[in-house]
């Protein structure tokens, strides 16, 4: 690669940033987080993609160059939208062109009419493609990222048949086609040579190698029976689940990766990983961090709240940016 050409990567990676709004993302815990980058690590694995924004930040901070990237997570249509922005950013603009042009016109009418007449139809008819991870669609990444910035709250929910279902936010004028963000994040993904895997989290185990930086962020912990937004497929996320995590997360510890999970300060994850001797012996520590709220049907419940990061890297002083 040439100056000028890595110059050119440089500036697309640092401009490059989430295209998706997601349940949870963690662009406002960023300068926590950096506390538990380790100095030196060999690859780079997320088996919880969401929104990607430590990736993008790992990326814009020059720290993944020469390393491999990994990005994972269960939610098809969120592995197939990166794909095709990764693979035909220049198809997935002209079709969000049109429908930004459409949501301006009709506003939520139209949002209701891509959502439950052209996105939801598509998705059931490549529902084995899509299963195996080999579907890949310019038009469906389109209405993906259409919905996504136009529903309530970003939040991506699936009902008991797998249709998304979110109802149309109440947005004056949403950002629906960000092309320089897009086309950034096609050259950062391209560049780099992401790998872009469907699966469930525990392919990591086998996927990722001693010396590998592994950052979890699962649908968190309920703090209460009421306040569970795990349904991001399907199937949801269990406590059971929680717990297989758990596992794996002690599992690449001894086996000397860099882990890192963020989740909810609830009972569950407490017991899981606070007081439980097995997480202590693989060198697991976790730390209470403020977080504010995102997502949550009562706006007047949204504020502080502390969240876990837990790792077995020693946090460094927060570098305030």
């Amino acid at each position: 690669m040439t100056l000028a050409l890595e110059s050119a990567h440089e500036t697309q990676a640092a401009r490059a940033s989430p295209f998706l709004k997601w349940a949870g993302g963690k662009r406002q815990l960023l300068p926590q987080i950096r506390r538990f980058y380790p100095p030196t690590f060999t690859e780079y694995a997320e088996p919880f993609l969401g929104s990607g924004a430590v990736f993008f930040d790992l990326a814009s901070r020059g720290l993944l160059d020469g390393k491999r990237v990994l990005l994972m997570d269960s939610n098809p249509d969120l592995i197939a939208s990166y794909a095709a922005v990764r693979d035909n950013v220049d198809q997935v603009l002209a079709h969000l062109r049109r429908l930004a042009e459409g949501h301006r016109s009709e506003g939520s009418r139209f949002y209701y009419g891509v959502r439950d007449e052209r996105f939801n139809p598509i998705r059931r008819s490549l529902a084995r493609e899509r299963a195996s991870g080999t579907s890949e669609s310019a038009e469906l990444a389109a209405m993906m990222i259409y919905l996504n910035r136009t529903c309530f709250n970003g939040l991506f929910r699936l009902n008991a048949k797998g249709d998304f279902n979110t109802p149309a936010g109440r947005y004056t004028n949403p950002t629906i086609c960000d092309e320089a963000n897009l086309r950034n994040v096609s050259v950062v993904l391209q560049t780099l040579g992401v790998e872009l895997r469907l699966g469930d989290f525990s392919a990591i185990s086998d996927l990722a190698a001693p010396g590998a930086f592994v950052y979890f962020d699962p649908p968190y912990a309920p703090l209460s029976r009421t306040a569970n937004f795990t349904s991001y497929t399907a199937s949801g996320f269990s406590d059971a689940q929680q717990g297989q995590l758990r596992d794996l997360v002690v599992t690449l510890a001894e086996r000397s990766s860099h882990v890192l999970l963020s989740n909810s300060v609830a009972p569950l994850t407490t017991r899981l990983y606070e007081t439980s001797r097995k997480a202590r012996r693989a060198g697991l520590r976790p730390y209470r961090v403020p977080a504010r709220r995102a997502i949550n049907c009562d706006g007047s419940s949204r504020g502080s709240v502390d969240e876990y990061l837990v790792s077995n890297v020693d946090p460094v002083e927060m570098d305030g940016r």
